[in-house]
């Protein structure tokens, strides 16, 4: 289920995608079984079908849990690519290495343990998209980091913009000026951020949310 489209809408957009993959059910069903918070399927589709409007080459990710959303954006990398997974937990990226050698997609990845934001300064551009999904109080920290190793036309995309560590009812009120929550108050300053020049942005609501940004400097 999800907690932003209605039920009816849910199950319509289920109905209408294909099967995933075996390695990336796997990836779902442990996500699941785990209580750990993914992207999910939906989105996952749509993430992957960005990058390859994009024609993406390259890809960070600012928090990459267990590499579910790094195992669509994988997906849609050439052979050559360039996906960066980061993660304080070294255990994620363990099992995120797991599943990504078995998909055949360990080649085109970088797994990196620890802060991502220093990850990513140890990485040169440009990015063609950053995928944002670590602390919300830092999102907007992330984009500002981000912005200058960017290509034109290069995109950013942000989870859990519409629900997940704070409620759809908390980002209302944080969206009109009252943020009774730290993770509210950050995806607001977020969204603020990017939704004028250089940035036509939009929202969508698949799975928990996601902001896509498209960067024209």
């Amino acid at each position: 289920m999800s907690d932003v489209l209605t039920d009816a809408a849910f199950d319509a957009v289920r109905a209408g995608n294909p099967d995933q993959s075996p390695i990336l059910a796997e990836m779902t069903e442990y996500g699941h079984d785990e209580h750990f918070p993914i992207v999910g399927p939906d989105a996952g589709r749509f993430l992957r079908l960005l990058a390859r409007l994009a024609d993406a080459r390259r890809v960070f990710e600012f928090g990459s849990g267990f590499g579910y959303s790094a195992a669509w954006f994988a997906d849609a990398l050439p052979a050559d690519g360039d996906l960066v997974l980061t993660d304080f937990d070294e255990s994620n990226l363990d099992r995120a290495t797991e599943f990504l050698d078995r998909a055949g997609y360990a080649d085109r990845c970088t797994f990196e343990a620890g802060d991502a934001f220093e990850s990513f300064e140890s990485h040169d551009g440009p990015w063609d998209i950053v995928f944002i999904d670590c602390q919300k109080t830092r999102y907007a920290d992330a984009l500002d980091r981000a912005v200058p190793e960017l290509r034109d036309g290069a995109l950013v995309v942000a989870d859990n913009v519409l629900d997940g560590p704070a409620s759809p009812d908390e980002l209302r009120q944080a969206f009109a000026g009252t943020a009774p929550s730290d993770a509210a108050a950050g995806i607001a300053e977020y969204v603020e951020k990017v939704r004028d020049a250089p940035f036509e942005t939009a929202i969508v609501p698949l799975g928990e949310g996601l902001s896509v940004s498209r960067y024209s400097p």
